[in-house]
């Protein structure tokens, strides 16, 4: 089932570029569910896709991060990333207990937007303890799709009306635009896919201490409550990062960075398909405080980078 929804979202990513197959299959999996709920026969092998096989598509993640590159961005560049990131991390949460929202999708909606969307929702689940927190999950997917869809005419639009240079709106783009799709969809309409999508890698590699520090603060909370628990960093992070740093030893292949992006997406849609089948889209639907933190989200990176971007690109 896994596979067929796979392939379907591969075939709708082929015909437009802007929808990941990972969001695609999300999609797919709540709308199945939805419609035609999931037999109870197939929940084991769901439940291998969302959670086993995610692990190793966040670890070949990794593989897809040039570090020489992205340090090769130069200082101003990654200081832009580095406060636009966890500056948006940080206020989200604290705007979303204040709006009354659950601590799991505060959390989860400030992952998705401040680093890379879906892959980083699903990641922070796995290893924060939110893997049966499905409304969490839900409302941050859907902020991705909603607000990152909405800024691929947006992003190009406000950058011609601002002036921006190309270098600047290169920056810009991949310092606030949510998925790596979607940035390379406005990279691609405004000449400037290779600067966004380094940039926006840039975003990626902070993945791994985001989520380990979570992780971290977590850990501490729950053994206080409750006794020791491991582990600090959670494998599949440790292996993302492990990547990262292999990939930037030039020891790995042309031939095989070449095919993990592709193989990336096929993992990471079979297994965000199997996490769509926990959605109920009557709550997602509800989620009006849920919808709101987003977009404030998506304006303080988008703001917050733009102002990096003017003053020091």
């Amino acid at each position: 089932m896994a596979a067929v929804a796979t392939a379907l979202s591969m075939i709708v990513n082929r015909y437009v570029p802007a929808l990941s197959p990972a969001v695609v299959a999300v999609l797919a999996g709540a709308v199945t569910a939805n419609l035609t709920g999931v037999a109870g026969r197939l929940r084991p092998g769901l439940a291998f896709v969302s959670r086993r096989v995610l692990r190793v598509a966040i670890a070949l993640l990794g593989l897809q991060i040039a570090l020489p590159e992205v340090l090769g961005l130069g200082w101003r560049t990654l200081a832009i990333i580095t406060v636009a990131t966890g500056l948006t991390f940080v206020t989200t949460r604290v705007i979303g207990r204040a709006l009354g929202l659950s601590p799991g999708t505060s959390l989860l909606i400030a992952t998705g937007v401040s680093i890379c969307g879906a892959a980083a929702i699903a990641a922070m689940r796995e290893s924060a303890g939110l893997a049966d927190d499905d409304e969490a999950a839900a409302s941050a997917l859907g902020v991705v799709v909603l607000y990152g869809t909405a800024a691929i005419p947006l992003v190009p639009l406000l950058g011609s009306l601002l002036g921006l240079s190309a270098a600047q709106l290169g920056v810009w783009t991949g310092a606030a635009v949510h998925e790596v799709a979607q940035v390379a969809a406005v990279g691609a309409a405004t000449g400037v896919l290779a600067a966004a999508v380094t940039v926006k890698l840039g975003r990626v590699v902070l993945l791994a201490p985001i989520v380990a520090l979570t992780s971290y603060r977590r850990r501490g909370a729950h053994e206080r409550k409750t006794g020791p628990r491991p582990p600090i960093v959670p494998l599949f992070v440790a292996a993302f990062l492990a990547m990262v740093l292999l990939r930037g030893t030039g020891l790995v292949p042309q031939a095989v960075t070449a095919a993990v992006p592709a193989l990336t997406n096929v993992l990471m849609a079979a297994a965000l398909f199997g996490l769509g089948t926990g959605i109920d889209l009557r709550k997602l639907a509800r989620g009006g405080r849920a919808a709101l933190l987003g977009g404030i989200a998506t304006a303080i990176i988008a703001a917050t980078s733009l102002a990096g971007v003017a003053f020091l690109v």
